[in-house]
């Protein structure tokens, strides 16, 4: 690990301690301020997000009590080439130590250890997942600890409606001379897309763009199950399904079973929609949004899907009419929030604009609310309770570091002037015929009941 690297990493921890580390606090206080820190994200030495686990921290704060900044610095490993029989023998005693390892996580072990030992020119030694798995079943070990066959998944289908939708993120065509990136939310029961947008960053940002899209349709869910990529375990999205009621899931890593559906979704998006769009054939993300949702609205979700033999519309209003959030939940739901310990002063500090509040606060631990695009207006609240507004005593920052310098909306070309396509503009034309007036579930139920008889839908 280069010098360099090394001092990196000390400030990092450095900084994410300095205040636990105050000798003023007490125990109890000390306790609240990491385990505050153990539940956020922090931008790493390599820019990545990050969570560090409060043990560690622990760790670190004795190390830096007892021997200074020095003491946060790694210490120095060094090894020299490994080679592939030694990596293989590696992860066959990785597998005889804990027989439940997967092939998939003993290969993140190695290219961790790698990294610890002899820094990243080591990492295109690490043999693949795949090379892996076969040594295995050479030697036998690719069998469970306990004997049992592996496990058989059967078919899962929700009950009804809203009970459980399940998000994504797929890769699109370059638009504009980058790639576009689908942020999706499908309704487990109907196969219906609640919440979809395309943008050029995974980030959450383009997440809420998505679902807050759907919530305002489609109604609210019971669960959301998704992956474990940066934007699905953000504090903000976990914020979101707090404030609206809903069970955020995870699925465990390698475990990828129950997002089958919308998998299978983004692959008709892939051959029925994307096969008509070529590499920077558009030149506004604006457009590709239009596009989409004039295909999913007038194609997708008028076709019979294969399994349910329903459309997805018919199926999805087929049942009660969801209730919607009211524009002030929806507000609620997705503003940002952090904790802050309130100074002598009566001053707290957001990313380095410090900020006046009341002084009844002093000492306490508070809650700042505010738009990730404007931290010049930031809500304070005590155990959720309003306290408050925080007023502006230093600004240096006007948008939050997790969010970009504009909104989704302008920065992704949404007043662009689009081009045109000929078979997708013609599907635009006519979801926008179609959406004249305002939808309501209740007609649009009644209306595919009308039509069944007379269209021929999806061809």
């Amino acid at each position: 690990m280069e010098d360099s690297r090394r001092r990196d990493i000390a400030l990092f921890r450095y900084g994410l301690i300095r205040e636990a580390a105050d000798p003023d606090l007490t125990p109890a206080e000390r306790g609240r301020l990491v385990r505050d820190l153990a539940a956020r994200e922090h931008r790493g030495p390599d820019g990545q997000w990050t969570t560090v686990g409060r043990s560690t921290m622990d760790r670190w704060i004795v190390n830096y009590r007892t021997g200074g900044f020095d003491a946060l610095v790694p210490a120095p490993r060094k090894s020299g080439p490994i080679s592939d029989t030694e990596l293989l023998d590696l992860a066959v005693r990785l597998k005889r130590e804990n027989p439940s390892r997967t092939a998939t996580h003993i290969v993140e072990l190695l290219v961790t250890d790698l990294t610890d030992l002899a820094g990243r020119d080591q990492l295109q030694q690490v043999p693949s997942v795949r090379t892996v798995q076969r040594h295995f079943v050479r030697l036998g070990l690719n069998v469970r600890p306990d004997g049992r066959p592996p496990e058989a998944f059967g078919r899962f289908e929700a009950a009804t409606i809203n009970d459980l939708w399940v998000g994504d993120v797929a890769h699109g065509p370059r638009v504009g001379g980058r790639k576009a990136l689908l942020f999706a939310f499908l309704d487990d029961h109907s196969r219906l897309v609640v919440g979809h947008r395309w943008g050029r960053h995974e980030d959450v940002l383009r997440l809420e763009a998505a679902l807050r899209r759907g919530l305002a349709s489609r109604g609210v869910p019971k669960r959301i199950y998704v992956d474990n990529g940066s934007p699905f375990v953000s504090h903000q999205l976990a914020r979101v399904c707090a404030v609206l009621g809903i069970r955020l899931v995870h699925s465990r890593p390698g475990r990828p079973q129950g997002r089958g559906k919308i998998e299978r979704f983004f692959a008709t998006v892939r051959s029925q929609f994307l096969v008509e769009i070529a590499d920077d054939q558009l030149t506004s993300l604006a457009e590709l949004n239009r596009l989409f949702a004039a295909w999913v609205e007038q194609r997708y979700h008028h076709r019979p899907h294969r399994e349910t033999r329903q459309t997805p519309l018919a199926r999805f209003t087929a049942a009660d009419t969801p209730q919607v959030p009211s524009p002030e939940q929806l507000r609620e739901a997705f503003l940002w929030a952090e904790i802050r310990m309130v100074t002598k002063t009566a001053m707290v500090s957001l990313h380095g604009n410090h900020y006046e509040v009341d002084p009844a606060l002093v000492g306490r631990r508070v809650q700042l609310v505010f738009d990730p695009f404007d931290l010049e207006h930031l809500e304070v609240r005590l155990n959720d309770q309003p306290f408050g507004v925080a007023i502006p005593h230093e600004l240096k920052v006007h948008v939050h570091p997790k969010a970009t310098a504009e909104a989704p909306d302008t920065l992704d070309g949404m007043d662009t002037t689009p081009t045109g396509i000929d078979y997708l503009a013609l599907v635009e034309a006519e979801h926008r015929q179609a959406t004249r007036r305002s939808i309501n579930f209740a007609d649009l139920h009644r209306d595919d009941e009308t039509d069944s008889d007379n269209v021929e839908v999806g061809r």
